[in-house]
């Protein structure tokens, strides 16, 4: 099982951050789609630490154009020496409509869709297959040997992120990977991800299942002041999370779904400093993992070693480098 860290901070900071993380002893690190573009440090990080994995965990993909994402996750292939995967999500409709300007209308369809227009794309540029999709949400016909980019030894992969049983069936029938989102149990994983994910495959005809990317939220410290920061940066993390009705699938599994709305009316009324703590003890220990490094990461294998390939841990406070060394170093262990 890979581990693998997130690039935070400003854009610039990207290569620092990668070169870290290699010291660390990490496997790779990803984007998170936030106040910045989620390509842009992925480019620095690939020239930084180039034996690390690279991707995007994960771009919003409903409002993106398959022609612009192929270019750019070609270009990043090939920077990368065949180490970067495109993650796609599809975000919630609030996002993708008011903050972005794109169509709504049916999201797993649009986002499948999208996937399969990037398949067209890379077939062209790899295999010479004439450019000829045609569907609901995209079109791409028309493709000169002028904007045709080179070759590369293998296409990007497509990873995909779900959280909802069609988004993840779909994600089986597809994808290369899934990603899970980092506010996930693994009970929830085990029990309704997996079914999903290997569903969507047998009824495509695959040979398996997608591979799992669990995305886990965690507060590993090595010391009294980190834990301090750690706790508190994951606690807040969580009520953000947990705030949001598409995520309530998980608290419902668990029999917690009404803290949902709870924490929602906190965000309605600006009361954002009080989520972390109205966020019950139990439900922070099995949707995230708090502890000193080496538990954290002997966990982290316990929980996911016999299903994940890679973890994605999602680290909502300022660790140290000591802490990502015991924590890679336990996992590894």
């Amino acid at each position: 099982m890979k581990i693998d860290l997130p690039l935070t901070g400003d854009v610039g900071m990207a290569a620092d951050t990668a070169r870290r993380a290699s010291a660390a002893g990490a496997d790779g690190v990803f984007t998170y789609e936030g106040p910045a573009d989620v390509m842009f440090p992925l480019v620095l990080a690939a020239d930084a630490a180039s034996h690390l994995d690279v991707y995007t965990n994960v771009a919003v993909g409903l409002p993106r154009n398959a022609m612009h994402l192929a270019y750019a996750a070609w270009d990043l292939q090939r920077l990368s020496g065949g180490r970067f995967a495109l993650g796609l999500g599809s975000q919630i409709r609030r996002h993708v409509v008011d903050r972005f300007g794109a169509p709504w209308e049916q999201p797993v369809a649009q986002l499948e869709e999208l996937v399969a227009a990037l398949r067209a794309i890379f077939a062209c540029w790899h295999d010479g297959t004439p450019l000829d999709f045609d569907g609901r949400w995209n079109r791409h016909t028309y493709l000169p040997p002028t904007f045709v980019p080179k070759p590369i030894d293998a296409p990007p992969p497509v990873w995909l992120a779900a959280l909802g049983p069609r988004m993840t069936t779909m994600a089986g029938r597809v994808a290369d990977a899934l990603v899970t989102h980092p506010m996930c149990s693994v009970e929830f994983v085990r029990e309704r991800t997996l079914v999903a994910l290997e569903a969507g495959a047998d009824g495509a005809g695959r040979d398996s299942a997608p591979a799992l990317v669990a995305g886990v939220i965690v507060g590993a410290y090595s010391s009294a002041a980190e834990q301090a920061a750690a706790e508190t940066g994951v606690r807040g993390l969580l009520g953000f999370y947990c705030s949001t009705p598409a995520y309530r699938p998980v608290l419902d599994h668990h029999g917690w779904g009404e803290l949902q709305p709870a924490l929602r009316d906190l965000t309605r009324a600006a009361r954002w400093d009080e989520l972390a703590d109205a966020m019950p003890d139990e439900v922070v220990a099995t949707l995230s993992l708090c502890g000193d490094a080496a538990s954290v990461g002997s966990a982290l294998s316990a929980r996911y070693g016999d299903i994940a390939e890679r973890i994605a841990v999602s680290l909502p406070y300022a660790v140290t480098a000591e802490t990502l060394a015991a924590l890679t170093a336990a996992v590894r262990r």
